[in-house]
């Protein structure tokens, strides 16, 4: 537990700096990690301008899908976005619900937070709302969301199952998630998992793709789909930083593969409502 709480720590001060930067400087890097490459690399390959709601000033650049464009967001659904940052994908969310919609945003970082409200009473939404707290332990009411979207942020998180376990505490019954996030196929060299930057960016902080898909369900969610699959090319000059050069030969003829996935599951529909207290349940 204490070092789980060391990495969202660690997680939490990169993000605050990231916060800071501009897009450009994000995309330069290891998803904001600051590991600067002098390839044209960025994680999220995808491109959002041309999506209705999309505004510039909440792209930091950080993402590793495009998870609101298969998320089936219905007009007046409410939707969470988890790990919401400056608010990019919330932002394209609530193009989707409407004005009879809402989208909250979580986050767990001040300077986050802080950017998201300013974007959002920059561009005058009156229905998304921004709330600070752990996506492990969301600032929200059981059974409410009808979508729930994230993008390359479980992957930060060291207890993955208890995310899960508390979207499904959050979802109405047959209510749906759709989350871009990075995955591993082949063992990631130790040096890269420790590496506290490349954590942050995205990289070390993946489990294996069967091991992630597993945990859907076992939480119980049905149909679950991988809407988009990718390759996550890092580039030598990064990979070098943290490995000799017998070690980046070795990995790259490895089979090693780092993925950015797009995953969909349902709660079942007509599921006995989660308790929101102990003792509640029979």
């Amino acid at each position: 537990m204490e070092r789980q709480e060391q990495i969202k720590e660690m997680v939490r001060q990169k993000y605050s700096e990231i916060a800071l930067q501009d897009k450009e400087s994000n995309e330069a890097s290891c998803c904001g990690s600051g590991c600067c490459t002098t390839d044209v690399y960025n994680v999220m390959t995808d491109d959002y301008t041309n999506i209705k709601g999309y505004n510039p000033d909440a792209d930091l650049g950080l993402g590793c899908g495009l998870p609101t464009q298969f998320a089936q967001i219905k007009k007046g659904d409410l939707v969470i976005d988890l790990g919401s940052g400056a608010g990019n994908d919330a932002f394209i969310a609530v193009s989707e619900t409407g004005e009879t919609g809402k989208v909250i945003g979580i986050d767990f970082t001040d300077a986050m937070i802080e950017k998201a409200r300013n974007n959002a009473e920059k561009l005058g939404f009156h229905n998304v709302e921004f709330r600070k707290g752990d996506i492990e332990k969301m600032p929200v009411t059981s059974n409410v969301a009808d979508v729930i979207v994230s993008n390359c942020v479980l992957n930060l998180v060291p207890n993955k199952d208890g995310v899960f376990k508390e979207i499904k505490r959050v979802l109405k019954s047959g209510g749906h998630f759709s989350i871009s996030d990075i995955v591993l196929v082949g063992t990631l060299p130790l040096k890269i998992r420790e590496a506290a930057e490349m954590y942050a960016g995205c990289v070390a902080g993946a489990i294996q793709k069967q091991a992630y898909m597993k945990l859907i369900e076992i939480n119980g969610f049905q149909n679950i789909v991988i809407q988009k699959e990718k390759p996550i090319i890092v580039p030598d000059d990064i990979l070098s930083n943290y490995l000799s050069d017998d070690e980046l030969k070795q990995f790259k003829s490895s089979g090693t593969g780092i993925y950015s996935i797009t995953v969909f599951a349902e709660k079942a529909k007509d599921e006995k409502e989660a308790c929101c207290a102990p003792g509640c349940c029979n």
